[in-house]
């Protein structure tokens, strides 16, 4: 990659950007340019705030190209971001393991108060009512699922399909994304999986995964 790019982490729920380091690390070394992580409070603020928040951060890079990638959680947070401040510098995106058309698990823990309070305002705004969501941003996206169900989800949700053990491949499909694959990594497996960032790394310089 040449200069000026720099790629944005993202992370999900319950997280802080540093159970990202070694993506972070492996993208970096793959890509030749910076990696950085963005962290938010999901339980604090609400998904228009986040979303703000992510655009200063944008800024204060002052980047010539811009790439992001969300795990989980992020990659709704990118998405808000990108439909409310669509003036940004061209780049792409890769989603890991995010539920862009519905999460099973989270309705489910919606169910109790307790676990709706401790999921915080963006899940309660974007997973626990209906969402109808397409990808139709002018930059190519890149979605990763997870087929190797280890995860608490997989509890609440009792998947009768392919999951990564906290969200189910089907819910990972959004429309008018560039490509799609699905890998033998958990949701939070994919995080440390060398494949992953490998496809990861392909998609944010070429545009198209390895696997068809």
């Amino acid at each position: 990659m040449s200069a000026g790019q720099h790629v944005i982490y993202v992370h999900g729920l319950w997280m802080s950007g540093g159970e990202g380091l070694l993506l972070r690390h492996r993208l970096s070394r793959e890509l030749g340019c910076p990696v950085h992580a963005f962290s938010y409070n999901a339980v604090a603020h609400g998904m228009e705030q986040i979303a703000a928040q992510l655009e200063d951060f944008v800024l204060g890079l002052d980047p010539a190209t811009v790439h992001f990638v969300g795990h989980s959680l992020g990659g709704l947070v990118i998405y808000r971001f990108l439909e409310r401040f669509q003036r940004q510098p061209p780049g792409r995106v890769v989603f890991l393991g995010s539920p862009c058309v519905a999460s099973k698990a989270a309705v489910q823990a919606g169910h109790s108060r307790f676990m709706t309070a401790l999921m915080g305002r963006p899940v309660a705004e974007e997973l626990l009512r209906p969402r109808e969501r397409r990808w139709s941003f002018g930059r190519p996206l890149g979605i990763i699922a997870g087929s190797y169900s280890f995860g608490f989800g997989q509890f609440l949700a009792g998947f009768e399909e392919d999951s990564d053990g906290t969200v189910a491949v089907s819910e990972t499909r959004l429309p008018g994304a560039t490509d799609h694959i699905v890998l033998p990594v958990s949701h939070l497996g994919m995080l440390v999986s060398a494949r992953v960032a490998q496809e990861t790394g392909l998609f944010l310089a070429n545009g198209r995964f390895s696997l068809r």
